[in-house]
């Protein structure tokens, strides 16, 4: 029998391999390249000796961090790590809210007192020297204002609380009251007998304060946070030629300079700023107590303690206490709740128009709608202090954008 093999040409050694076809032929695949082969780009893509792109398993450089996900447990830990981070910055934050809140009082204190300070200083007098002064002479003065205010507070705290059925009769007995009955019904002569009953009721009374003892935990802790404060204070005022110079510091050395020049300004104006806000709060003091003597309306001295207070508040302090007093005076009669209302809203022009200019000519100029803005803001979060210190800091804030980020923006084509 005749080979087939050799019929049809081929060799005995071609004969004897099998017949096979190239897995790879008539389709687009290519045999796998070395890592020889390959050739990285700029942009993070890899390709082949043929140019074209290779997957590798790995995002490319120019995708998110989100995108890369080759390690999904080790990205899974750090954002646990990083939120139980946050959680426990927080929590501590919280705990420390008080402690917070006595360092900033006591810093803002520190920069009311500078300018005092630095007047003495231009007076040839050390600085060490001139804060014992300025420290005895407030020490001084608070413990006078103690001496002088508190016994009348409370005898007319309690003159008050006994004599207010005497004031109610009175109160019912005037034109105004006859005015209100008049008008609105005997709805009128209701309310005033059960804010009687409620004030002259010792139980309610406890439960607005709290109960005695609350009342005297919360009377020391008040104590205790104005000595922190008063000692905080101290240090931060001795210390802060040298706590400006150090963030000063922080600042790369060729911007120090302007750095160090923007740290005065703004130092400087909340300094002004708070000085002339315990100015403006005292004369408000001066008149409302001078007003209830002369007009002869029932406590004078706590209605001026009232006024410092309230009138510590930007904006809107003055009209608060204005409209408090006034509707206070009308237990006393019309005519002179009508004369205080005149004569504390002609000084309220007086203390805008002149007083003010004045005693703030140092201090940084602030919208209205911002410092509306920043005292609610300031004052939701940490009540009176933060309504003292949201314009300062607003103030700095909108420094800090005009000698910086606008000049970065104008810079730019």
């Amino acid at each position: 029998m005749t080979d087939a093999s050799s019929s049809l040409g081929a060799t005995r050694a071609e004969a004897a391999e099998p017949l096979s076809a190239d897995p790879l032929a008539g389709t687009d695949a290519r045999p796998a390249a070395t890592s020889a082969d390959l050739t990285a780009n700029a942009d993070g893509s890899v390709t082949g000796p043929d140019g074209q792109p290779v997957f590798t398993g790995e995002a490319p450089a120019g995708k998110t961090f989100w995108a890369n996900l080759n390690s999904p447990f080790q990205l899974g830990l750090l954002l646990t790590l990083g939120a139980l981070v946050a959680v426990a910055l927080g929590l501590a934050f919280w705990n420390l809210s008080t402690i917070i809140i006595y360092v900033v009082f006591a810093l803002f204190a520190a920069l009311g007192l500078d300018p005092v300070v630095r007047w003495f200083g231009t007076h040839h007098v050390s600085r060490p020297w001139a804060i014992v002064i300025v420290y005895t002479a407030f020490a001084l003065v608070f413990a006078g204002v103690l001496l002088l205010v508190i016994p009348t507070l409370v005898k007319q705290v309690s003159a008050f609380i006994s004599d207010l059925p005497q004031i109610v009769d009175d109160f019912q007995a005037s034109d105004f009251y006859a005015w209100l009955s008049s008008t609105f019904g005997d709805q009128v002569g209701q309310i005033t007998d059960q804010v009687e009953k409620f004030l002259t009721n010792p139980a309610n009374i406890a439960a607005i304060g709290g109960g005695v003892v609350n009342f005297a935990v919360n009377v020391g802790t008040t104590i205790s946070g104005l000595i922190i404060v008063l000692v905080l204070s101290l240090y931060f005022l001795a210390g802060l030629p040298s706590i400006k110079v150090a963030f000063v510091r922080f600042a790369p050395a060729r911007n120090r300079a302007k750095a160090g020049a923007m740290t005065d300004q703004i130092t400087d104006s909340i300094g002004a700023y708070l000085m002339g806000m315990v100015v403006l709060a005292f004369c408000n003091s001066i008149v409302a107590f001078l007003l209830h003597l002369f007009l002869g309306l029932p406590f004078p001295a706590l209605m001026g303690v009232l006024a410092f207070c309230i009138t510590l508040i930007p904006l809107i302090g003055s009209v608060l206490y204005w409209m408090t007093a006034t509707v206070i005076a009308l237990f006393t009669g019309w005519l002179p709740a009508l004369i205080f209302a005149i004569i504390y809203l002609v000084y309220m022009q007086l203390e805008a128009y002149v007083l003010t200019p004045k005693v703030m000519n140092k201090a940084i100029a602030v919208p209205g709608a911002l410092v509306v803005i920043g005292a609610m803001v300031g004052g939701t979060l940490l009540g009176l202090l933060g309504a003292l210190v949201a314009i300062p800091v607003t103030a700095s804030i909108l420094l800090i954008i005009k000698q910086v980020f606008i000049p970065k923006q104008d810079a730019k084509f």
